[in-house]
């Protein structure tokens, strides 16, 4: 039973779990919009959400914790420079999942999750 277990394992071992939701971190950085099965939407917005909380603080260890978990220095900068900023005033709720359809070969439910 997974009674108040505190994460979804999708399927995957935790090293693939990690590289899925830093790479969809970064796409979701780069185009604001992407669209997933709803049980990662709801998995990565638990993820990014943390990395935008710690992005507001905006000094040289952020810039260091930030790259460490996306390996990515253009989408590192763009957070903390570009997206974070617009969240000071606001305590989370930073991303928005919307359902859209069920995908054809599977029956998944898929969702949009986007940056508010």
């Amino acid at each position: 039973m997974r009674h108040k277990h505190g994460y979804r394992k999708l399927g995957r071992t935790s090293s693939h779990r990690k590289a899925l939701l830093k790479n969809m971190s970064i796409a979701l950085i780069k185009s604001g919009k992407i669209e997933t099965t709803l049980p990662k939407a709801k998995e990565l917005r638990s993820h990014f959400e943390k990395l935008i909380t710690t992005a507001r603080v905006a000094d040289f260890n952020t810039h260091r914790t930030i790259f460490a978990a996306l390996q990515d220095k253009e989408c590192t900068k763009k957070l903390i420079e570009e997206i974070a900023p617009e969240y000071q005033d606001r305590n989370g709720g930073y991303t928005r999942i919307i359902k859209t359809r069920t995908r054809r070969g599977d029956a998944a439910d898929m969702a949009f999750i986007e940056l508010v």
